[in-house]
């Protein structure tokens, strides 16, 4: 099994702004006092662009597929949340708590990967789950060592353990759960997503270990990481909110490994963490301001990795 694929699937915007539906967990998000609302999707497609521009520059393979204008799709570019792709030939579709959201599920973009070669024999569909208000948000909510076979999951109000667990048993991974906070206002509230605290890569991980409150779950998710021989890369809670956990590592030209991250994620960064880093991969980032503070997601969330089996 693979951990980094050279395919990555883009949803490119056309009613970028900020969901009012998920800003009521995503405590990232805010409105922008410097952007004019009627420019936000524009200044989101502009970054989203460049971002898919500097991305192929590097040989990596983009697949763009653009948002429909018929629904109310704020958060469509990043379609990682409502879809997973497996290296059996199997597709993942997951519930959203958004209910805007749920509209991004697109069966067209399983054709569009159909024709570009792709093999799909299975999808499993757990969108069912959203009738009983149950919710797991794509690689969103779980972080998938495909090569040791684990999955780690930070429990939040997207992302229940029963489901997790049911999913851990259909794709044969072992389950890792713990639970993940920030500070909003003086309390401790569940981070929404896992891939904002943590980013798994080959040989590394990145992580904001004192987002783990629960010491006895710090230690297990430290004892999975270094029993992978993973070298364990901590960073802050400030970092956190700069997205510098919402990384994902890429394959471009002659396989060579990248570490994908935003401008604002590299620039909080400090020399020791990036040299860390570039021990490991190149690092490419671009700058994504406007998608960040919108939407609340970052350089990760717009990467759905692809890693089917070609025909």
């Amino acid at each position: 099994m693979k951990q980094t694929t050279n395919t990555i699937l883009m949803v490119r915007p056309i009613g970028f702004r900020m969901n009012e539906q998920t800003a009521v967990n995503n405590y990232y998000q805010k409105v922008l006092d410097n952007v004019l609302p009627s420019t936000v999707n524009a200044k989101a497609q502009k970054e989203f662009d460049d971002y898919v521009e500097k991305l192929q520059s590097y040989g990596i393979h983009v697949i763009v597929v653009s948002d429909t204008d018929d629904s109310d799709t704020p958060d469509s570019i990043f379609p990682n949340n409502w879809i997973s792709f497996h290296q059996d030939g199997t597709v993942a579709l997951y519930p959203m708590f958004a209910e805007n959201r749920r509209l991004e599920r697109r069966e067209d973009i399983l054709e569009i990967l159909e024709k570009e070669g792709f093999v799909i024999d299975n999808v499993i569909d757990y969108t069912s789950a959203e009738e009983e208000q149950v919710f797991l948000e794509g690689t969103g909510s779980l972080l998938l060592d495909r090569e040791n076979r684990k999955a780690y999951c930070a429990l939040s109000p997207r992302a229940d353990e029963e489901l997790f667990i049911e999913f851990c048993e259909d794709f044969e991974y072992t389950p890792v759960v713990f639970t993940a906070n920030q500070t909003v206002n003086g309390e401790r509230k569940a981070i929404y997503h896992t891939n904002v605290m943590m980013c798994l890569a080959e040989t590394f991980a990145v992580i904001c270990l004192s987002s783990i409150d629960d010491k006895k779950e710090r230690k297990n998710v430290i004892k999975h990481l270094k029993e992978d021989k993973k070298e364990v890369i901590d960073i802050t809670e400030d970092q956190v909110n700069n997205f510098a956990g919402n990384m994902l590592q890429v394959r471009g030209n002659n396989d060579e490994r990248f570490l994908v991250m935003s401008q604002a994620a590299y620039d909080c960064l400090t020399k020791d963490q990036t040299s860390k880093i570039e021990k490991h991969c190149k690092i490419i980032s671009s700058s994504l301001d406007v998608i960040e503070g919108c939407g609340g997601g970052s350089a990760r969330c717009m990467m759905a990795e692809v890693f089917l089996p070609k025909e």
